[in-house]
């Protein structure tokens, strides 16, 4: 698995659709972080331009480009502009490998 680097930007005149297409924004994220595919994800601060980095583990990067299409946001047409890029992580490797989830862990001591 290769970890890549996901780039929202987002216009300022779509605040008020995002606002609505959230709820299932979230929902979506969430699944994906539950599944272990999402590491980590937020948006910039205030300070920054509108837009959002996700961390993403996954085989390729047309997976991630296929996986992010399915974003509600995405759907919406609520994202400027998108970058993904495979991110060879150097410092903190071990930090950004998904969580076992408790199932798998129980499988592979059983």
């Amino acid at each position: 698995m290769a970890t890549f680097a996901v780039t929202y930007a987002y216009s300022d005149s779509t605040s008020t659709d995002r606002d609505a297409v959230r709820p299932a924004h979230v929902e979506f994220l969430k699944s994906q972080f539950t599944s272990g595919r999402l590491l980590k994800s937020g948006p910039f601060g205030p300070d920054e331009a509108p837009g959002a980095l996700l961390i993403i583990v996954a085989d390729a990067k047309a997976d991630v480009e296929s996986l992010m299409d399915q974003d509600p946001f995405h759907q919406a047409g609520l994202i400027e502009e998108r970058t993904v890029r495979q991110w060879n992580i150097f410092f903190g490797a071990d930090s950004a490998q998904p969580a076992v989830q408790p199932a798998a862990q129980s499988a592979a001591q059983g």
